[in-house]
């Protein structure tokens, strides 16, 4: 017989579903004996290795890319091309772009299983499109220092290659260039000073990735199109607003350095309760929905906070053992209340 590999963490959590459907009865004990005997823990994951070579790949472009423009020879190269008009460049980058997508959505027809391989080909795509238009913006230089326009026109091809060639990659970028918009767009309509409406970045950002955040649970699922991308959204405007409220817990809405150095750090202090009541309602509400991105994001930023405000206020009032044995009692007694909860839920699922 056939058996199909997976991980240990896969047979377990099948392995708990199998138990709870017994339970049900919607499976019998020979069914089920079947079903667990079908699976076999793959001894080597494979396809963690071909993510992680992909992942190198990529890196060592990069880093070829830079190496090859401080070589002496590329650049005496790139001198002669000084000449060359903005528009040449634009549609080279403009042609490569359209020939990856069709690579990888070729690619992707024929191997539909093969996504590391297609997200490659997208990906040069994607930076193609984004060097398109760089060379696109000199050609249209009129002087009016609105950039924000370039990153709005990325947005709409972004999203519509996203959509139409169904990558989550694509739709990753997306959300990146919207937030460079973003960022840009109010910083022109403030004649590019930090604060915009009295909101310097940080501040400017949190509401940016509430909203994010909002569509993506609210407004993305009633679009059949857009369903698919929705965890994307929900991850990246999570990421965006926890993020903002960390950076605004340290800085402040202060928008000059020098000021933000002369005040005191406890003037921030209604910063750092917002960023740590958001972090404890997201794994609060991660726990009870059990929704595993809000429980993993809150924690992350739940424990990045206690870190910060330790070092903030505690650094040179508080030894660093007895801070860390009280974090460490205090994470203790939280893990053994995950624990008996977690062991309680498989008591009722043997039962």
């Amino acid at each position: 017989m056939r058996k199909y590999d997976v991980s240990k963490q896969e047979k377990q959590s099948i392995d708990d579903i199998v138990q709870f459907w017994k339970k049900e009865n919607l499976l019998d004990e020979q069914k089920a004996n079947e079903l667990m005997e079908s699976l076999d823990v793959k001894s080597f994951d494979w396809g963690q290795l071909a993510r992680y070579a992909f992942w190198i790949a990529l890196a060592s472009l990069v880093f070829a890319v830079f190496s090859l423009f401080t070589d002496a020879s590329f650049l005496a190269f790139v001198d002669t091309l000084y000449e060359a008009p903005n528009i040449l460049f634009c549609f080279f980058f403009a042609a490569v772009a359209v020939l990856f997508y069709t690579l990888g959505l070729r690619y992707k027809k024929r191997y539909p299983y093969k996504n590391l391989s297609t997200e490659t080909m997208m990906l040069i795509g994607v930076f193609a499109t984004a060097a398109c238009i760089g060379f696109m913006g000199k050609v249209l230089d009129k002087d009016t220092m609105h950039y924000s326009l370039l990153f709005l026109l990325s947005v709409a091809i972004y999203g519509f290659l996203a959509v139409k060639l169904d990558s989550k990659l694509i739709w990753t970028f997306m959300l990146l260039a919207l937030g460079v918009w973003f960022a840009t767009e109010t910083a022109y309509h403030s004649n590019w000073g930090f604060k915009f409406w009295g909101m310097n970045y940080p501040l400017r950002f949190t509401i940016f990735g509430t909203l994010i955040t909002a569509l993506a649970v609210w407004a993305q699922p009633r679009f059949a199109q857009l369903q698919v991308f929705q965890p994307i959204s929900y991850i990246v405007g999570l990421i965006y607003l926890m993020v903002s409220l960390w950076t605004l817990s340290i800085f402040g809405n202060y928008a000059d350095f020098y000021e933000w150095t002369t005040v005191r750090q406890y003037h921030m202090f209604y910063w750092g309760i917002l960023s740590t009541a958001v972090s404890v309602f997201l794994v609060v509400y991660g726990l009870k929905a059990k929704d595993n991105v809000s429980r993993e994001v809150g924690f992350v930023f739940l424990v990045l906070n206690i870190y910060t405000r330790y070092v903030e206020y505690l650094w040179d009032n508080i030894n660093r053992a007895v801070f860390f044995l009280i974090l460490a009692v205090s994470f203790w007694f939280v893990g053994r209340w995950a624990e008996k909860l977690w062991n309680k839920r498989k008591d009722e699922i043997a039962e």
